[in-house]
């Protein structure tokens, strides 16, 4: 597979990384099983996707876990990002940036995974209680102790609590503004596909003026854009698609344009080409610094995820999916 690189460290990675959160938390989880899960991990190695994006709050805790049975053995072929900053409670979730916590939670994710290195540490959120330079610095201390390689910010929560009139990542930027005056970032993670385009505006301007990685966090539109999903077949109560505007039966029907574009596009390339991979292609083709990580928890779908780092979109594939109608249905 095509070789990407986050940040100044130039840390090489597989162009399509894999998102391992529907392994152990939300999405379907009466359909989770272990032993899929970590087929699905060992294809994503196998084919070159090396970025596995995990997180401890994921499960939690469960995930990671799950990860240190194959990086005992393969940790070698693995680019492990996994993040900090979030505590779940039994009705709630929280942020703890303090510094303290945020080394202990280090120390506790290296045992999990099974390595005594995180290649990519990212914080989840900012905790609002502190100042956000501090929970940097303390991270930037794990670097310096050999236990992180690279630090990255996670900016996939930008949507709540928006001042009327912002922009989506407004914040985001005013916080890398400041935790790059600490240490350096080498990647930022955020929400961006076909039907969530809002990175390109100003965030992704941001990192490639910088060098900054940029991890593709939800490539697939949660699963609306692989086409698989049908408009009012409901989703179990925990997966955050039963909350979200876009997962209504009504705003699934009047999305689906969206979807045969990206059919038409595919048919172009083959009968083999999914939308899912014109999907993941588009993303690839919005920089050499951006990686896209989708999520899943099957091998079947780790594989054809992959094989989308084959896949050249043309000018005329382009120019039909920038005139593809905007989603309807959002957070605002």
């Amino acid at each position: 597979m095509e070789r990407r690189t986050i940040g100044a460290g130039a840390l090489a990675v597989g162009a399509v990384g894999l998102g391992c959160m529907p392994m152990s938390w939300a999405y379907s989880t009466s359909r989770q099983r272990g032993e899929e899960s970590l087929r699905a991990v060992h294809r994503a190695l196998d084919a070159g996707s090396t970025l596995l994006d995990t997180a401890d709050m994921y499960g939690p805790f469960t995930n990671e876990l799950l990860l240190g049975r194959v990086l005992r053995e393969r940790r070698a072929d693995a680019f492990v990002s996994t993040k900090v900053g979030l505590l779940v409670g039994d009705q709630h979730i929280v942020a703890n940036g303090r510094p303290g916590y945020v080394k202990r939670a280090c120390d506790a994710s290296l045992r999990r995974l099974q390595t005594d290195v995180i290649d990519l540490y990212q914080l989840h959120r900012a905790d609002p209680e502190v100042p956000v330079e501090e929970t940097w610095g303390a991270m930037a201390e794990l670097v310096r102790a050999g236990k992180v390689r690279a630090l990255g910010l996670c900016a996939v929560g930008a949507r709540p609590g928006r001042r009327p009139g912002a922009r989506l990542h407004d914040g985001t930027i005013r916080q890398l503004e400041r935790v790059q005056q600490v240490f350096p970032v080498s990647a930022v993670q955020a929400e961006l596909s076909v039907w969530s385009p809002e990175a390109l505006r100003t965030l992704l301007p941001w990192c490639e003026t910088r060098g900054v990685g940029f991890l593709a966090a939800m490539p697939l539109g949660n699963g609306f854009l692989t086409g698989t999903l049908t408009p009012g077949e409901g989703f179990e109560a925990d997966d955050p698609r039963a909350r979200h505007p876009r997962f209504t039966a009504e705003m699934m029907a009047a999305n689906q344009p969206i979807v045969a574009g990206l059919r038409r596009v595919a048919r172009r390339h083959g009968g083999d080409v999914t939308p899912a991979q014109v999907a993941l292609a588009w993303v690839l083709s919005r920089g050499r610094q951006v990686i896209p990580v989708p999520g899943t928890k099957h091998a079947r779908w780790v594989a054809e995820n992959a094989a989308a780092a084959r896949l050249r979109l043309t000018e005329r594939d382009l120019a039909e999916i920038a005139r593809l109608p905007p989603a309807r249905g959002s957070w605002d």
